[in-house]
């Protein structure tokens, strides 16, 4: 049983008087409104009394008509005025008056139609159906099934769209960061149980405070992977606010989830497991905190040519892929040392003999060199240096470095 509403310029009405009645509704025009009553007699009884209870709950003059089939109930509520059941069986019957100006078809079928005579439903039903399809073809078959009642097809539910926002304005003001985690904590129970039953998680929380004459405090926390756990994003987002509090007393909160669709793993039965995400983001976050985000996360190489000029950065997310990907085959690696450890170095012939430094020394048995290389002259801490790559008499390779401007000499770092 499908109920039809239909009335001019009132679409926000109709459609919050389908959505009272049954979550399984759809918009077919700005001005009509289907809704799927099966099962609604249970709760309001006849047809007839269902079609009185929406108009008494739409307030306003509207079309009703109840049917078996969806486009039975389209066309005569938006032919006939006031209530209209059909039962069972009597649907060709109910809309045989109705004119074809209901229908919508194509200007050749409708020509044609016109030039028959044809002027109401009841006039097309009775036309043999091979005729028409001769004619008419696959188009007018369809249409003469649809004013017989014939036609069945399936309702297209309208779906809200999901939205996982909360939003609260305090009765007064909030200066304790206990008590505004304990409002937090709410919210986020109520945000991640939404995203439970819609089988999503989260990869960005976005926390906006409204603060008592002084201007927004907004926290955005981008996750590594998609989480939905509450106490995981309350415990995030505390320590966000320990680490940069509100400048004053907080009236309003907005606090948005962003969905994703959560990550699946197989993990392997002959290794350890690793540890859980949720657990090392809030580690992290904790090691942030305390360290500062600076010095936290991964290196990143920087675009110049200055060795070993990197910074540090936050770690990738999980499931992304390195913009410096790793080489195919096994490279010498060199090990440096923080700080460089100062040498002395005697020459032979412009190149270095016999090397000496802190743990480490020996006589030069091959060298290779020197690489020359400058930069930032514009700047206070211009660069240059002469590189040599030396094999000790101890059997090991070592990188070594003369500073243009001091003429000191430095082990740079060891080859593995």
């Amino acid at each position: 049983m499908y109920a039809c509403l239909h009335a001019e310029g009132n679409s926000a009405i109709l459609a919050e008087c389908a959505r009272y009645f049954s979550p399984q509704w759809e918009e077919t025009s700005p001005n009509t409104v289907l809704v799927d009553m099966r099962g609604a007699h249970l709760l309001f009884g006849s047809p007839q009394e269902i079609a009185s209870a929406m108009t008494n709950r739409a307030g306003i003059p509207i079309d009703i008509a109840i049917a078996g089939d969806l486009d039975t109930a389209t066309f005569a509520a938006r032919g006939f005025r006031g209530i209209t059941i059909v039962p069972p069986g009597q649907e060709g019957v109910i809309l045989s008056p109705l004119t074809l100006n209901l229908l919508t078809c194509s200007p050749e079928v409708a020509a044609i139609l016109n030039a028959w005579g044809i002027r109401t439903f009841g006039e097309f039903a009775a036309l043999p159906p091979a005729g028409i399809a001769a004619r008419l073809g696959k188009e007018g078959v369809y249409l003469q099934r649809l004013v017989r009642g014939e036609e069945k097809r399936q309702l297209r539910p309208f779906e809200d769209p999901v939205r996982f926002e909360e939003e609260l304005e305090l009765e007064s003001p909030v200066e304790l960061l206990e008590s505004l985690s304990f409002v937090l904590g709410r919210l986020l129970h109520d945000l991640c149980g939404r995203l439970t039953a819609n089988s999503l998680g989260a990869d960005e929380i976005h926390l906006s405070l409204t603060l008592e004459n002084a201007p927004l405090h907004i926290c955005t926390l981008r996750l590594p992977l998609p989480m939905r756990d509450p106490t995981i994003f309350l415990k995030l987002l505390q320590l966000e606010l320990n680490g940069r509090p509100p400048a004053a007393a907080v009236l309003k909160i907005r606090l948005a989830l962003r969905p994703a669709k959560p990550r699946t793993e197989q993990h392997n039965l002959f290794l350890a497991l690793s540890p859980e995400p949720e657990k090392l983001e809030v580690t992290l976050s904790k090691l942030i905190h305390l360290l500062g985000a600076e010095n936290v996360g991964a290196p990143e190489l920087l675009n110049t040519h200055r060795p070993d000029a990197f910074r540090i950065k936050r770690f990738l997310r999980i499931g992304s892929t390195s913009e410096h990907p790793l080489p195919a085959r096994p490279a010498l690696v060199l090990r440096r040392y923080r700080p460089p450890k100062h040498a002395q170095v005697i020459q032979k012939n412009e190149r270095p003999a016999h090397v000496w430094a802190l743990s480490l020394g020996g006589n030069v048995i091959a060298c290779a060199g020197p690489w020359r290389s400058s930069g930032d002259w514009w700047k206070l801490d211009t660069w240059g240096r002469d590189e040599w790559d030396v094999a000790l008499s101890d059997g090991a390779l070592y990188r070594l470095h003369e500073e243009l401007g001091s003429k000191h000499w430095f082990v740079e770092g060891v080859y593995d």
